[in-house]
């Protein structure tokens, strides 16, 4: 999951950096949003809560986040929207209820959705690239393109552990499972920052 950091009141840019992703069930689980921060914020929390009532199934927590959401006075007038992946599955939860998973695993939120999603279908049909360098092409070329849209990118990832029985637990380092982004990554021509569209 990737994202910039562009925070825009308006036609103002307030922010560069900021950090709209992140890690949760203790970096099994990352969870990304669009929209007013504060109510984000507020959805991150319902959303963790769901996940613990329900025994970390991310899809059981979804749907039920969205029926609260839905259901609720207060909930009802938040406006962002989240994103939320674990190894096996990528879904978008809004405030009308809907939780979708995409067919090809490609879905983005936010005001460069469009261009990140056509970014990234196009580099997945007509490139080798793995996951993380395919999703920093789509935000480049989303930055190149729409206005709301920087290229202080921030990127998570999470992957499944191997379930090989030869395999020692002790041989997956921490990289293994989660990938962060880092300055040494970037392409040298590049700044490097905190945020996400997802």
């Amino acid at each position: 999951m990737a994202g910039d950091g562009q925070v825009t009141i308006g036609d103002i840019v307030l922010k560069h950096g900021a950090r709209k992703i992140r890690l949760m069930d203790d970096g099994r689980i990352v969870a990304g949003f669009a929209g007013a921060v504060a109510d984000a914020l507020t959805l991150f929390g319902k959303f963790e809560g769901q996940l613990k009532a329900g025994d970390g199934n991310v899809r059981r927590a979804s749907v039920e986040l969205a029926k609260e959401w839905r259901t609720d006075r207060y909930l009802r007038r938040l406006e962002a929207q989240l994103l939320v992946a674990d190894a096996e599955s990528i879904l978008v939860i809004s405030g009308e209820g809907d939780v979708i998973e995409p067919d090809d695993g490609i879905v983005a939120i936010g005001s460069g959705a469009p261009y990140a999603t056509a970014a990234a279908k196009a580099l997945l049909l007509h490139s080798d690239l793995g996951a993380v360098e395919l999703v920093r092409a789509a935000m480049d070329i989303t930055a190149e393109i729409c206005i709301f849209t920087n290229d202080h990118v921030t990127i998570e990832s999470v992957s499944l552990a191997s379930n090989d029985d030869d395999s020692d637990e002790g041989e997956h380092a921490e990289d293994d499972l989660i990938e962060l982004s880092g300055e040494e990554s970037a392409p040298a021509n590049r700044k490097r920052g905190k945020g996400v569209d997802a």
